[in-house]
């Protein structure tokens, strides 16, 4: 019989490399109501259109769809409401700077479950690419995967 809920959730967000360039990532907790995290443990979660923004000095993340739990009752959350992210405050200060200054964006780029059972939210201050970078980006991934097929061979 298959378990339904696992605890080696790693949910991960594809197009985040391929649309922005990663320059540096932080682990963030979630808060989360009691249905969420049922879901995730089932792994039903889009970070597709996600992201972060900033509000009265406090982390939100939104645009992450969670799957509203199927054997939830009317207690059963929104699937793409805004989440609080739980940072340190230095850390939100430090990112809202860059964000400001610079141009860069915080975009969710991994979906976790700690060692501890908490879900954990990897997020990543970033850059969005232009369309010869992202030319770049798949001509290294077909090289890449050249590669690797010499190599079984």
């Amino acid at each position: 019989m298959k378990e339904r809920f696992t605890s080696d959730i790693n949910i991960k967000n594809k197009q985040a490399s391929f649309q922005y360039e990663l320059i540096e990532k932080f682990v963030a907790g979630i808060a989360l109501m009691g249905t969420e995290i049922k879901s995730i443990r089932e792994g039903k979660v889009n970070l597709q259109d996600g992201y972060c923004y900033f509000n009265n000095g406090q982390v939100f993340t939104k645009g992450i769809n969670i799957t509203p739990y199927a054997q939830g009752t009317h207690y059963n959350h929104e699937a793409s409401r805004e989440r609080k992210l739980l940072l340190k405050k230095s850390e939100i200060k430090r990112l809202e700077s860059k964000v400001e200054e610079k141009g860069l964006t915080l975009i969710p780029v991994r979906l976790f479950i700690s060692e501890r059972g908490f879900a954990k939210l990897e997020i990543a201050l970033a850059r969005g690419k232009k369309t010869h970078d992202k030319r770049e980006s798949i001509k290294e991934r077909d090289v890449k995967r050249e590669l690797s097929r010499i190599k079984i061979r």
